[in-house]
């Protein structure tokens, strides 16, 4: 829709300085920021989940005295859930940066904050750590989301053959 392309396209990093402006310095700035980044893409992903069921499968549903909520609950929810899992996947590595990003603005711990302090004191070694800490983090977020799917939708293409379908 065109209000969700609108909020997608306003830069998340120029909106942060705003929430440190609106809630105070603390979690909660961070959260909005991770949010926001993180959001998009689960939207996005879903609704072409919801959308991409052959026409065809709801015709013979509806043909057989198929409700509208058995439709959605039998047929299209399952349909939607690669798509699902596939935006969360996403959006699990953004969440990461949406959190430095909201440290950045305005923390005063957090990895976000020590990447800042090392950067500021030249501490090389402690910059690579402190990448080293939040490449881990996506990774073990991204991994998480893809055990929970192999677990919800065994049946699923991507799950038996071993490939992931739209992700890294």
């Amino acid at each position: 829709t065109p209000i969700l392309l609108f909020f997608q396209t306003v830069p998340k990093i120029s909106i942060a300085p705003l929430f440190l402006v609106w809630f105070g310095v603390g979690v909660t700035p961070k959260i909005l920021v991770a949010f926001l980044i993180s959001f998009f893409p689960i939207v996005i992903d879903t609704a072409v989940g919801l959308r991409s069921i052959s026409p065809d499968m709801i015709d013979l549903a509806r043909s057989m005295g198929a409700t509208k909520t058995q439709i959605f609950s039998r047929f299209r929810l399952p349909n939607s859930l690669p798509y699902v899992f596939s935006g969360l996947k996403v959006a699990s590595t953004l969440a990461v940066v949406g959190a430095v990003v909201g440290e950045f603005v305005g923390a005063d711990k957090g990895l976000g904050y020590l990447l800042l302090v090392a950067n500021s004191n030249l501490l090389t070694a402690l910059m690579f750590g402190t990448i080293v800490a939040l490449t881990a983090q996506g990774l073990i977020l991204f991994y998480l989301i893809q055990v929970l799917e192999t677990w919800l939708i065994p049946w699923h293409i991507t799950v038996r053959s071993g490939h992931e379908h739209g992700t890294m």
